[in-house]
């Protein structure tokens, strides 16, 4: 059948045609059907929607990516013909009925996903085949493999690539600000492509983008390591594992999370990461709530690398409150530079930072790696370092923390009670940045000033909310009239707080890569 093109003004995340009611009876296609597209030697297959109206018998609507890989003109002319579902259909079946599926299947799947040749319902399918029935280890090498090869991939001049990675659920987490230029600084090559955040208030790509740009292509990446030995830039801007973020767009709103290992690691495989240090926080409010949870996921990650010929090393981290006091983008940002600046800052962070870089160096042999990693803060090597990543991904080198703007309405929360800070909700300090517009509103966030075990007098500050407006100042500031967010009590008191039933039965749902 010849149908006439409609150039659609349409962005899909899939290549998408628009039929006719009729001409689809036609074809004998339905919504969610292929077509394949010819025209001047050109072959598009895409995915069936049908229209009553809109699209006039004879017609065939283009997406704006089906427009573009045919390059018609409108009313030219498009042979359109059904055409056969992909063979991964198969196999995604075969995930749902608990089979174990083969490496070759794997590889038909993703990079059918990375083709954009499934539907969202198709892909939904087997992410939640994932779900149901798990994965074997083999199953789960292949999709690390599969993954990683369906995307770009970063080579440099040595073969010895380093890299941090956390599982993420821990608000204000700028741990990899201060290890990235620490390491560099020590001779070390490592490429850190993080990711911008799905539910968490900053990711590093966020933090860092207050910093300097982020959105780097494949080869100015490669010539910012070969020049500092390192980076810190946005992983998505360079289509590492591109399938990852199809998958992530499922997982999401069906609150489920069974491609964490396979994701996190066909992004280290693209970056040929040799040496590769996890961080599993651990603790009320985050993804792990226990050192027994955080043991059995550190196995599997280790076992995984073996059979991607990557060495891993996991370290269970204490995270029953957030990384520091500045919670959001520029927050953040600010307190890593202050901290980087002189060599003091925060004990938890210093602390994480120095146990997450000694693992790093011990793969190395290095000597001492406390003590050396200690003299790169103190003595500014790490501070020098960088500034010169930040010059050479196009950023200011002289930039200070009161450069970095924050949101301009504010208000300072205090404790109507005396006491000691027996503890502080991640969920809810979370929920009240992003509520204030974290992270897409850069200088929004939560400034903390009391923490764990921390002395307070009624009346004293225990945090700022930032915001850009007063109306989601106000947002955020009802979380706290509403919700147990910090815990200020009598330091051996036997309650900590009344939880009301309906809290009792929330489950919070934390995606982070």
């Amino acid at each position: 059948m010849f149908l006439k093109a409609r150039p659609l003004e349409i962005e899909a995340l899939k290549p998408i045609v628009i039929l006719n009611r009729d001409d689809a009876d036609e074809l004998d296609v339905r919504p969610l059907d292929r077509v394949e597209l010819v025209v001047n030697n050109k072959k598009v297959t895409a995915i069936v929607n049908v229209a009553e109206v809109f699209i006039l018998k004879g017609e065939i609507g283009l997406s704006e990516s089906v427009h573009e890989d045919l390059r018609v003109r409108m009313g030219e002319k498009v042979k359109v013909r059904p055409a056969e579902p992909p063979e991964s259909i198969i196999f995604i079946k075969n995930k749902l009925s608990g089979n174990v599926l083969k490496s070759k299947e794997i590889e038909d799947i993703v990079a059918d996903v990375a083709g954009q040749k499934l539907s969202d319902i198709e892909v939904t399918a087997f992410v939640t085949g994932l779900y149901m029935h798990g994965m074997a280890m083999n199953e789960i090498a292949a999709l690390s493999h599969a993954m990683a090869e369906a995307g770009k991939s970063l080579r440099f001049k040595t073969k010895e690539i380093f890299d941090k990675h956390s599982i993420g659920g821990i608000p204000g987490d700028k741990t990899s600000l201060l290890l990235v230029p620490v390491i560099a600084a020590a001779g070390l090559t490592i490429p850190k492509t993080s990711s911008r955040a799905i539910t968490a208030p900053a990711g590093t790509a966020d933090r860092m983008e207050c910093l300097c740009p982020v959105d780097l292509t494949l080869e100015e990446i490669k010539g910012v390591v070969n020049k500092t030995n390192g980076c810190l830039v946005w992983g998505g801007a360079v289509e590492l594992a591109p399938a990852d973020d199809m998958f992530i767009q499922v997982e999401y709103p069906l609150s489920i999370d069974p491609l964490l290992l396979p994701s996190v690691m066909s992004k280290k495989k693209a970056v040929n990461v040799k040496y590769l240090v996890i961080d599993i926080p651990t603790g009320r409010g985050v993804k792990v709530k226990t050192t027994q949870e955080a043991e059995d996921l550190a196995n599997k990650f280790i076992d995984l690398g073996k059979k991607l010929k990557i060495k891993v090393d996991c370290v269970s981290t204490f995270a029953d409150q957030p990384i520091g006091y500045g919670v959001g983008p520029a927050l953040e940002a600010r307190e890593a530079l202050s901290t980087i600046e002189d060599g003091k800052g925060p004990k938890d962070l210093i602390d994480k930072v120095t146990c997450l870089s000694s693992v790093l160096f011990d793969f190395k042999k290095i000597n001492n790696p406390k003590d050396k990693i200690s003299h790169i803060l103190k003595s500014g090597k790490a501070d020098k370092k960088l500034r010169e990543i930040i010059a050479a991904q196009g950023g200011d080198p002289k930039i200070k923390p009161e450069d970095i703007p924050v949101g301009k309405k504010s208000i300072k929360v205090k404790s109507n009670k005396s006491g000691r800070v027996l503890w502080i909700n991640n969920h809810f300090i979370t929920r009240m940045a992003r509520v204030a517009g974290a992270p897409k509103n850069k200088g929004a966030g939560i400034l903390l000033h009391k923490k764990l075990a921390d002395k307070v007098k009624r009346g004293d500050i225990l945090f700022e909310i930032y915001a850009e407006s007063g109306y989601k100042l106000k947002k955020a500031l009802d979380i706290f009239e509403k919700k147990n967010v910090v815990g200020v009590g009598k330091k051996y008191s036997i309650v900590l707080a009344e939880i009301p039933e309906e809290e009792k039965r929330k489950k919070y749902f934390i995606l982070e890569r």
